[in-house]
């Protein structure tokens, strides 16, 4: 039986795709965190730009972010689309001041902010120093 080929996506089904959250480098940054025994809270709503990991008690949130997508000056997020190119170095822009405006309005707030880019991920053991002296010992909760 002869296989039917599937037309190629278009751009916008493309797009469509990409996740907001729950996204590789998320998952490897919160089952880090959970291995090591902290525990957390996803898509913060009610801080400013939803940090992807926050913990209320400590006042700290962890962004992750994709290297391409927040425009991080490794070889990954350097990479400029050569198909409209103005559009995407515009969107980029806007991206890494949304971003600043995020960790700008958490620190008005009192809060500290970490962002660990998608590079980053590949050194597990220095993942975890980075994330260990960001947040202190872990906090042994009380049962009740």
């Amino acid at each position: 039986m002869a296989r039917t080929s599937r037309p190629p996506l278009t751009r916008p089904e493309i797009m469509a795709r990409v996740r907001g959250r729950d996204t590789g480098p998320e998952m490897v940054i919160r089952r880090t965190l959970h291995a090591m025994g902290y525990r957390y809270r996803v898509q913060a709503r009610g801080l400013p730009g939803r940090p992807d990991v926050a913990f209320t008690r400590r006042r700290a949130a962890i962004f992750v972010h994709g290297c391409f997508w927040h425009g991080h000056d490794c070889a990954r997020g350097a990479r400029a689309p050569k198909a409209n190119a103005e559009f995407w170095r515009a969107k980029l822009d806007r991206n890494r001041a949304r971003d600043a405006a995020a960790l700008d309005a958490l620190a008005a707030l009192g809060w500290r902010a970490l962002v660990v880019w998608e590079c980053g991920l590949r050194d597990r053991e220095a993942l975890a120093g980075r994330l260990r002296a960001f947040l202190g010992p872990v906090r042994v909760e009380r049962g009740g």
